[in-house]
């Protein structure tokens, strides 16, 4: 019996969101794509600071349009070596075997669960990497500002998957502002939920008007006035009404509706309040780890603000890890692995990559075998609190 799932609500403030929601959806004139999801944009473009800030209808919308609008603009070619972090989401890496990008699985580190600097100059020195797609795992980062440097010294576009680290601040800048673009899921289980939806922020202008149109299915009707202007000048697109139809590049429909737009204004007015609640629930745990020989306490000396996703628990041993996790269990607390795991074990890179990786996983190997976490949100009562720490105990 699950006492303390992964997440208990939709939404914080539940009964009054959902009670609000309905009543806009009566009241609204149209329920596709629009004010609310601009608003929503510009909202979450000043609260990340960003300069531009896209809405989709997912996370992994977001990732496929970003790899998409890349290749449009000529920054990714076909064939083009691309890196990831090997601890990340499917959908972070499925998008590059779709588009016909050749994946690298990048090793992490496991007292950080994240790349670092020295793991990217080593593979580096097998792959010429064109870009790179870094994972910000469970609200954890490696040493971002030094993967920027090496990323500009050597040319490679780099990319963050910030979909869990809403809100984690380094001393040097927000997790999410380090590369070309990053993205952001919205689903239930994250930070803030639109039930479904995803963000890329970035400051580049023509990536932000290339993911625009990606985005809608290859036309230019979300572009303002004097872009719109622009695009049909250059391709010779003589009147208005010719331009309706007009498909400027490859694209999806990946657009989201008002509700996204809706409740990610409402949920966007909460979300500081449900990071510092989830950093001092997750201070309360790492107390409990730091004492446990039994497992690896995580390294956030770097890290300014940690906006915990979940609750990591790393252990030692995949012995003592099945130990852990049955006391869990047995608690009633739901528990899930660390991410994917190692990506590279999963059925579907096996069938479409396959190969050998360039360069060894260790690090993720380990993570893969011995951690797992569970939920850690505003939520959380004092007893749940209380059997969560009563577990992480030493057996």
């Amino acid at each position: 019996m699950i006492l303390i799932p992964l997440m208990k609500n939709a939404f914080l403030n539940e009964d009054e969101t959902k009670k609000e929601l309905a009543d806009f959806i009566i009241k609204a004139d149209k329920l596709s794509m629009g004010k609310k999801c601009r608003e929503f944009e510009k909202k979450f473009s000043r609260w990340q600071g960003s300069k531009n800030a896209i809405l989709f209808n997912s996370g992994g919308s977001a990732n496929l349009a970003l790899l998409q609008a890349l290749k449009n603009l000529g920054r990714l070619r076909e064939a083009d070596i691309i890196g990831f972090s090997a601890l990340t989401w499917a959908t972070n890496v499925m998008p590059m075997i779709q588009l016909g990008l050749k994946p690298i699985a990048i090793d992490c580190e496991p007292t950080t669960l994240n790349v670092m600097s020295q793991q990217l100059e080593s593979a580096i020195k097998s792959s010429p990497l064109r870009a790179f797609f870094i994972t910000n795992a469970l609200g954890f980062a490696g040493d971002l500002d030094e993967i920027k440097n090496i990323c500009r010294k050597n040319i490679i576009n780099l990319l963050e998957d910030n979909c869990e680290a809403l809100g984690t601040e380094l001393t040097t800048g927000k997790t999410g502002n380090f590369g070309l673009a990053s993205t952001f899921s919205f689903f239930v289980a994250h930070h803030m939920s639109t039930i479904e939806g995803g963000m890329i922020c970035t400051n580049d202008d023509k990536l932000a008007d290339m993911l625009t149109v990606v985005r809608a299915n290859g036309w230019d009707r979300n572009l303002d006035q004097d872009k719109q202007k622009k695009w049909r000048k250059k391709h010779n697109i003589e009147d208005e009404f010719s331009s309706k139809y007009t498909f400027y590049d490859l694209g999806f429909n990946l657009r989201p509706t008002e509700i996204t737009g809706f409740l990610g204004l409402s949920q966007l007015k909460l979300v500081d309040h449900n990071i510092n609640v989830r950093a001092k629930n997750h201070s309360l745990f790492d107390k409990i780890i730091q004492k446990n020989p039994d497992l690896l306490p995580l390294d956030k000396s770097h890290i300014k603000t940690l906006s915990s996703f979940g609750l990591p628990v790393v252990c030692k041993t995949p012995t003592l890890k099945k130990r852990y996790l049955d006391r869990f269990t047995r608690a009633g607390i739901e528990s899930r692995p660390l991410i994917a795991g190692n990506i590279y074990k999963q059925p579907f890179y096996k069938k479409y990559v396959g190969k050998k990786n360039p360069v060894e996983l260790k690090g993720a190997h380990f993570l893969h075998y011995n951690g797992f976490y569970c939920g850690n949100y505003p939520e959380l009562t004092t007893r749940d609190i209380e059997i969560i720490s009563n577990c992480l105990n030493k057996i």
